[in-house]
């Protein structure tokens, strides 16, 4: 009886090991924090840790990029810059569902919201959208448009441009 017990244990706790890392169903972004979890600095093994070891690696990027989506191919998730050994930028792909920065802004909002909801901003134009980004001491929290509508979120070190 008690080794039965001692192996159910052991099995569900191997079985929610990986069920705990993945990307979060509603990541949310925490401006000058973090973003789905994933925190600036943070070494490669921690975000594996977060979100598990499902991830593409981008071939072309200029920095070691992983991109973490809900299914393989899928275009929703989340990417994961690094520099240097640490996490020095993290930003979502796409449009996930339900994700949301504070105050449950949302994607689809207007840039009038995102103003009202975070106060001044910095517009910075790329190539096919625009970034509002708004820089702390270390850090510069970016609210991405398309089509004058919030499409993403962006967290990277001050400074840094939000253009990828």
């Amino acid at each position: 009886m008690r080794r039965g017990l001692l192996a159910l244990t052991v099995t569900a706790l191997i079985l929610a090991a990986p069920a705990a890392a993945g990307l979060p169903k509603a990541g949310r972004l925490v401006p000058g924090r973090s973003l789905g979890g994933i925190r600036l600095g943070e070494s490669p093994r921690a975000v594996r840790a977060a979100l598990g070891a499902f991830y593409g690696a981008c071939r072309g990027c200029s920095r070691r990029t992983w991109y973490f989506t809900y299914r393989p191919f899928e275009k929703q998730g989340l990417a994961v810059e690094f520099t240097r050994g640490r996490v020095s930028g993290v930003y979502t792909l796409w449009r996930p569902t339900g994700w949301h920065a504070q105050h449950r802004l949302g994607f689809g909002s207007t840039p009038l919201a995102v103003h009202a909801l975070v106060g001044s901003t910095q517009t910075v134009v790329c190539r096919g959208y625009e970034a509002l980004a708004q820089d702390t001491a270390h850090t510069r929290t970016v609210y991405y448009l398309l089509d004058g509508r919030l499409w993403g979120f962006g967290l990277f070190r001050r400074g840094v441009s939000p253009c990828r």
